[in-house]
C-alpha cells in the first residue's frame, strides 16, 4: 500500500462540507469589504521567496520545497501567498488600477516542518492583500476583515495584539539597542537565536524557546525607538481601534516571522487551543514590491491558516451545519427509468435529488437514504404511477403522505 506523505491530509467526502462552509463565510465577508480574488501559481521561481520573504527566515533557510526543473531553473512550491501576489501585481501592471487595490486568495501552501495540529506540510491559507495606500485606516480595515470572519463564525475569546516594528529609518537603531541588551546573555540563548543575533536580532523576540524568552523578557521596547512617522502611524492605528470599540492589546514583542514587514504588525490569538495559539497574523509591508523588482508601493495584509481555523471552531464547540446533504431520495420499486425522470425534474428546479442505482429493496433504500441524511424519501411503484401520485416520507418526523406527482416539486420546494 502507498501511504499519504507525512504532513499532508486527505479531506474526506464526509468532511468537505466543513471546508465549503468556511470558504463560503470567508467569501461572504470579503465581498462586504469590496475585495476581489487573485489566484497565483502553486510554484514560483525560488528567487522570489529568497528576496521577498527574506533569506534569514526559517521559511527560506529550512522549510521550502525547492527543486530544479527540466529547464535547469530553481523552482519552489509557494510557502506563503504574499510574495506571489507582489510578483503578480508587478508583472500584470496592477498599479494602473484604482487604489487601494483590495485582493484576497485561498491557496495551498507548502512548508517542510514538523507536522502538528493545524500545521501541516501542505496546508491552506486565506490571505488578504491591500495595495496602494499607506494609512492607519487601511491597517485597521484589514484587521476588521479578520475580526468580521471570526464574528460571523461565532468564535469568542480571540484577542487582537498590535505592534509597530518601525521602518528602515528607525529599526537599525532598535536592532543595535537590542543587540546591546542581549550581548551579555548570548551564550544562554538557543543556537538559532545566536545566529539571528547577527543576521536579524528582531526575530529573537519571536522565539518560543524558554531560554530565549527569559533573556528577552526585559528587552527594550521597539516602540521607544520609532521615528516620528512610525510613531504617528502607530498612534493613529490604536486611536482608530479605540474609537471603533475594537478590543486590542499593544504587544511590543510581536515581530512576525517574515522579513518583509514594516510598521504595523498584528496577530489574533486564541489562548485555549494549544501552545501555538496564533490564529491569524499580518501587518504592513511597504518595501516588498520594490524588493521583488517593482516600483515602491505600500501594502498591508494578513494570512490565516484554514486548518488552524477549523481547529479553533472545533475547540469553541461550534457545530458546522452540513448544508450539502441530499434533500430528496427517490426509492423506485422496479421503476428506475421513471425514477430517474423524476430526479431530473427535481434537479432542474434546483432541488438536490438522488435515486437508487443498485437495485436495492425498499427497506435497504430507506436505510441508505437515512445514512445519506436525506430529508425526504419518495417511493414510486406501479400503483403510484397508475394513480399519478407518490408517497412522500419526511425522514425527520417519520410521517408519510400521498402527493400528486405534478405537485411534487412545488411541495418539496415549499418546505
Amino acid at each position: 500500500m502507498i501511504n499519504i506523505p507525512k504532513g499532508t491530509k486527505d479531506v474526506l467526502p464526509t468532511e468537505s462540507y466543513k471546508w465549503h462552509f468556511l470558504e463560503k463565510k470567508i467569501r461572504q465577508t470579503v465581498r462586504l469589504f469590496g475585495l476581489q480574488e487573485v489566484r497565483t501559481p502553486t510554484f514560483e521561481h525560488t528567487e522570489l521567496f529568497a528576496r521577498g520573504v527574506g533569506e534569514t527566515t526559517d521559511i527560506v533557510n529550512k522549510e521550502m520545497y525547492t527543486f530544479i526543473d527540466k529547464g535547469d531553473r530553481s523552482i519552489t512550491l509557494k510557502p506563503e501567498g504574499t510574495a506571489g501576489v507582489a510578483r503578480c501585481f508587478i508583472e500584470n501592471g496592477l498599479a494602473q488600477l484604482p487604489m487601494p487595490l483590495r485582493m484576497y486568495y485561498i491557496t495551498p501552501v507548502f512548508r517542510y516542518e514538523r507536522p502538528q495540529a493545524g500545521r501541516l506540510r501542505e496546508h491552506h491559507q486565506f490571505g488578504v492583500e491591500m495595495y496602494g495606500v499607506d494609512s492607519a485606516e487601511l491597517d485597521v480595515e484589514t484587521m476588521l476583515i479578520a475580526k468580521n470572519i471570526f464574528d460571523s463564525l461565532g468564535i469568542k475569546g480571540i484577542t487582537l495584539n498590535v505592534n509597530n516594528i518601525g521602518c528602515g529609518n528607525c529599526r537599525p537603531k532598535y536592532n543595535q539597542a537590542l543587540r546591546d541588551h542581549l550581548q551579555a546573555n548570548l551564550d544562554k540563548m538557543c543556537p538559532v537565536c545566536q545566529q539571528r543575533f547577527v543576521t536579524n536580532p528582531l526575530r529573537i523576540l519571536d522565539c518560543k524557546d524558554d531560554r530565549c524568552k527569559k533573556v528577552t523578557a526585559e528587552a527594550p521596547s521597539v516602540l521607544d525607538f520609532l521615528c516620528e512617522d512610525c510613531s504617528s502611524h502607530h498612534g493613529k492605528v490604536v486611536n482608530l481601534l479605540d474609537k471603533l470599540g475594537v478590543d486590542y492589546q499593544v504587544d511590543p514583542k510581536i515581530v512576525r516571522g517574515l522579513d518583509y514587514y514594516t510598521k504595523t504588525v498584528f496577530e489574533f490569538v486564541k489562548d485555549d487551543i494549544g501552545a501555538k495559539s496564533t490564529v491569524c497574523g499580518g501587518g504592513r509591508y511597504n518595501n516588498l514590491v520594490a524588493e521583488v523588482g517593482g516600483k515602491p508601493c505600500p501594502a498591508v495584509g494578513f494570512g490565516l491558516g484554514l486548518e488552524r481555523l477549523l481547529l479553533t471552531i472545533e475547540a469553541c464547540g461550534i457545530e458546522i451545519p452540513n448544508e450539502e446533504k441530499v434533500k430528496v431520495y427517490i426509492a423506485p420499486l422496479n421503476q428506475s427509468v421513471y425514477a430517474m425522470d423524476v430526479v431530473a425534474k427535481l434537479r432542474a428546479e434546483g432541488v438536490s435529488a438522488m435515486c437508487d442505482v443498485a437495485g436495492r429493496s425498499v427497506k435497504a433504500q430507506m436505510k441508505y437514504a437515512d445514512k445519506l441524511g436525506a430529508e425526504y424519501v419518495v417511493v414510486i411503484g406501479d400503483n403510484e404511477i397508475a394513480e399519478g401520485v407518490v408517497t412522500l416520507k419526511n425522514m425527520k418526523t417519520g410521517e408519510s403522505e400521498s402527493v400528486a406527482l405534478s405537485q411534487l416539486v412545488n411541495t418539496i420546494k415549499g418546505r
